[in-house]
């Protein structure tokens, strides 16, 4: 026997959870793979590393593209993990807008400082 309550229910938001669990998995580990290879990378210099050292680690075109996309997986981790954060604690509408507004705006700035810096090289 069904049961018919006047009312069509729609669900949602399965998708979205997954999406967001895989989007932190995956950059999770695109993270820890570059803090490996970056360990070898500095486990493996002679000598004590100076900034001479540390600017040879990034110069060539394939380290920084390396870090370049680990800086965007980092950003992208951050901004989904704090998204959450806001969406799950901050219950007035208005304070989270100036939360995830002040989130984005403050990711953007480190995203800037980052790619300067690591062209700079």
């Amino acid at each position: 026997m069904s049961v018919n309550y006047g009312s069509k229910r729609i669900v949602t938001g399965a998708g979205y959870g997954f999406r967001d669990w895989l989007a932190q998995r995956v950059t999770g580990a695109l993270m820890a793979l570059f803090t490996i290879i970056l360990l070898v990378q500095v486990l493996t210099t002679s000598g004590p590393i100076g900034y001479e050292q540390w600017a040879g680690i990034f110069a060539g075109q394939c380290m920084k593209f390396l870090t370049f996309a680990v800086i965007i997986a980092l950003l992208y981790h951050v901004w989904v993990g704090m998204r959450d954060i806001w969406m799950d604690y901050i219950k007035p509408v208005g304070v989270r807008l100036v939360l995830h507004v002040f989130t984005l705006v403050w990711l953007v700035g480190c995203a800037g400082w980052a790619v300067q810096a690591l062209w700079r090289v």
